[in-house]
């Protein structure tokens, strides 16, 4: 039984389909893992490369069609009102240069919680999930330092961009 506490406290039925929309994606990718360690393949390689690929793809996308690498930029166009809501955050701070964002629920962790996943099994899936925003911040210029995670058992995802 996980020890992890992610129960959101918005339950507008339209932000509950969309987190489960979220869930079926992170069921993917447990399941994914579990199918390639059953061919002896290391799920941490392979699927932190795929995932910081389709990051580095997307973030990509970010910076060609808004012609900045600017992190305003980027929450403007990634972390929206609706996703701000959906992940329950709270943004802290917001220059050119740092982005730094709290998520108060994960519906990623919530699908492995259903799942009945270990929390070191949740921890790992998340560090995996992760990758994808690690490589949108290398398209932005940016690292991503994360200390606090849902999935460590943090009260929060503290999602830090920063420009060095």
């Amino acid at each position: 039984m996980s020890k992890i506490v992610n129960e959101p406290k918005n339950t507008f039925p339209l932000f509950v389909k969309v987190r489960e929309q979220l869930e079926h994606r992170a069921l993917w990718l447990s399941l994914l893992a579990e199918e390639a360690e059953k061919r002896g393949l290391d799920a941490d390689d392979f699927a932190a490369a795929a995932v910081k690929r389709c990051g580095l793809s997307q973030g990509a996308d970010i910076v060609k069609k808004s012609g900045t690498k600017s992190l305003k930029r980027l929450r403007k166009v990634l972390f929206t009102k609706n996703a701000q809501i959906v992940f329950e955050m709270n943004v802290v701070e917001c220059t050119d240069d740092v982005l730094s964002i709290d998520f108060h629920y994960c519906p990623l962790v919530k699908a492995w919680q259903k799942q009945g996943l270990s929390d070191e099994r949740i921890a790992q899936l998340c560090d995996i999930a992760m990758c994808g925003d690690r490589g949108i911040g290398e398209a932005h210029g940016v690292e991503l330092d994360l200390p606090k995670t849902i999935a460590r058992g943090d009260d929060c995802c503290a999602i830090r961009y920063v420009r060095r």
